[in-house]
């Protein structure tokens, strides 16, 4: 007997169309979104961070998506299986709702899985940028997914696509390139998070192949890298053409490979707050752009629509859910959220055909997911964490993405690739022997960490030693003076310096200075994550250096925003320079190392866009 278009009674049970993995997509929609009442799909709106969750709470308030915030884990060195415990338990609360909707949880994985203890944590996208290899991002991307899903997550808030145009800013290590074609290309790494979309596939529509991958998030639309004297969070004064030509065309490439979500800047255009942006959101977004998933704030982004944040937050509801965004990252205080939600809709500020367009967007990315067929994740990848393909992988990142600004005083007198035999080397400098440095911000916490003990890797100073002769000594002294390196008769020095770890505003800086001690720069090596085996590879000639800057290397803070092509262009270092090396086989002590009056010096910079005074050493 049929009962509806709904559902059939088989055996004396009601059949839901909207469980049927074989009815299409958009049937299962239409059909579940049928069933819902107002308090479940306001449910579906919000995302709670895992503090502030239980099995009950999701259960109860019928809660659509649940996030680790940076650092947020379930105890310290919490092991995969440790993660896949606490998002199936929360699942489960999810699962015994009336409708068994399950909840999507998301989290920062956006250099690896750099939230988790032992994951493989790759270069950030400024280094990538500089890799030029697109089918790099891709495996990266393949990687990435299945450490994610490893731990019982789905959901990953990465690529950034910000186009950062002024390096003060504090999140343009997150930034591939100032030039949005380098940004575009690098949106491969979509292909390897989600898989490759099938062709003749729907303009914008969603797309994720399977168990071993996840629902990636293009962010943060749009502008952010633009904003005046890159201060974070602030205002990109620009006009619709500037918007477009610079930082909209990754979005576009982003939805023709599918992407399954968009994540809102705070930053504003022209004034307006992108959170609270209709035209932008809604009419070039969805309109235009045609994209079809979900669209999340950041994380309490719909806050910052008022100044203070949240001196009025039920316009804020009002004005962000009217601008279009679907899913809310609240991260604590749901029920104020789902409170205000259930206001505007009874009092129709908002049409109920606003609350169906966000939660179908949500459902869709959920069914895409499979997680209505998968809701629970298993062990079975818990070993793919941190594996040594991962990190084999990592490590060719990390040497692809070096760029060799100096090599010597001329090419006839270089200095590099480095011998591996020679009587003792001094490795030096903060970040030599310090794995958090190395790795940057958002890796464990939020602001990233000091130290060897918070996960697991290769420090610079491991791989030299690794890589050397058996018989060449290495000694690591971080700050020594200049009577210790002449008693020492060092053959040559290595030096290793950068910035404290940061993210966002803590990153913003006007002069862009560095701490002692103040370097002076012979080769870069951006934030490589935890495979410092990757800079060995290129210092002793096993690999050829091939990074080129992914952005412009300016001379003095004064001449900042400065871009390729504007009028005013006068580098240190022009946008796309980076010297070569050769590979050799070996190379012994040589006069032209030995020989020399002084030791030579080889500097390695891991940060983003810091300004230093002096001459190069070599």
């Amino acid at each position: 007997m049929v009962l509806g278009w709904g559902c059939r009674r088989t055996r004396g049970e009601e059949f839901m169309i909207y469980k049927d993995a074989k009815q299409p997509i958009g049937v299962r929609v239409k059909d579940l979104l049928g069933r819902m009442t107002l308090e479940e799909k306001i449910g579906q709106m919000a995302q709670i961070d895992r503090t502030v969750a239980t099995a009950d709470i999701v259960k109860n308030y019928y809660i659509g998506s649940l996030l680790s915030g940076g650092g947020s884990t379930p105890l310290p060195h919490a092991t995969a299986a440790d993660w896949v415990n606490m998002v199936n338990d929360f699942q489960k609360g999810s699962l015994s709702t009336r409708l068994g909707i399950p909840m999507i949880y998301g989290i920062d994985a956006v250099h690896g899985h750099n939230n988790v203890y032992n994951a493989t944590i790759f270069p950030h996208n400024i280094g990538l940028g500089a890799a030029r290899d697109p089918e790099l991002l891709r495996r990266i991307g393949d990687a990435t997914a299945v450490e994610v899903r490893a731990t019982g997550i789905p959901y990953a808030f990465a690529p950034c696509i910000a186009v950062c145009r002024d390096p003060r800013w504090g999140r343009c290590y997150e930034s591939y390139s100032e030039d949005p074609k380098i940004v575009e290309e690098m949106t491969d790494i979509i292909l390897g998070l989600q898989g490759e979309i099938p062709k003749g596939s729907e303009q914008g529509v969603p797309y994720v192949a399977g168990k071993n991958k996840v629902a990636a998030c293009a962010k943060h639309f749009v502008g952010d890298g633009g904003t005046t004297k890159g201060i974070n969070e602030n205002n990109t004064l620009t006009d619709m053409h500037g918007l477009l030509s610079i930082h909209m065309p990754a979005y576009y490439d982003a939805i023709n490979k599918g992407v399954a979500t968009v994540m809102i800047s705070y930053s504003s255009w022209n004034g307006n707050k992108m959170h609270a942006n209709n035209e932008l959101i809604t009419g070039f977004l969805k309109g235009k752009l045609k994209f079809k998933g979900f669209v999340i704030s950041d994380w309490q982004g719909i806050d910052r629509i008022t100044s203070p944040p949240h001196s009025n937050y039920t316009y804020s509801v009002l004005e962000s859910v009217l601008a279009g965004i679907d899913m809310i990252m609240i991260p604590y205080n749901f029920t104020e959220f789902i409170d205000d939600l259930m206001y505007l809709v009874k009092n129709n500020f908002i049409q109920m055909a606003r609350i169906d367009d966000a939660v179908g967007r949500i459902l869709l990315v959920k069914f895409t997911l499979g997680l209505f067929e998968n809701p629970l994740a298993d062990l079975s990848l818990v070993n793919e964490v941190g594996s040594q393909a991962h990190r084999n992988l990592a490590r060719e990142a990390v040497r692809k993405s070096l760029v060799l600004l100096k090599n010597g005083k001329n090419a006839n007198d270089s200095v590099l690739p480095l011998p591996k035999k020679v009587g003792k080397i001094l490795v030096a400098g903060s970040h030599a022997d310090n794995l958090g440095y190395q790795c940057g911000g958002w890796t464990i916490a939020w602001q990233g960490f000091s130290g060897n003990n918070y996960t697991s890797g290769t420090t610079i100073l491991s791989a030299i030693s690794s890589a050397v002769d058996k018989d060449t000594e290495v000694i690591y002294s971080e700050n020594p003076d200049s009577e210790y390196v002449k008693s020492h008769n060092f053959n040559y020095a290595v030096v290793v310096v950068g910035e404290h770890p940061y993210t966002e505003s803590a990153g913003d800086s006007q002069t862009l200075t560095m701490a002692d001690p103040g370097p002076r720069c012979h080769q870069k090596s951006w934030l490589p994550g935890t495979e410092g085996q990757g800079v060995s590879d290129v210092l002793f000639g096993d690999y050829g250096f091939t990074g080129k800057l992914s952005r412009t290397w300016f001379k003095t803070v004064d001449q900042l925003p400065m871009n390729v092509g504007d009028s005013h262009y006068d580098p240190l270092f022009p946008f796309g320079f980076g010297l070569t090396t050769k590979t050799t086989v070996s190379r012994s002590l040589s006069a032209g190392v030995d020989g020399r009056p002084y030791v030579p010096v080889i500097m390695i910079f891991v940060f983003i866009g810091l300004y230093f005074q002096g001459k190069f050493l070599s």
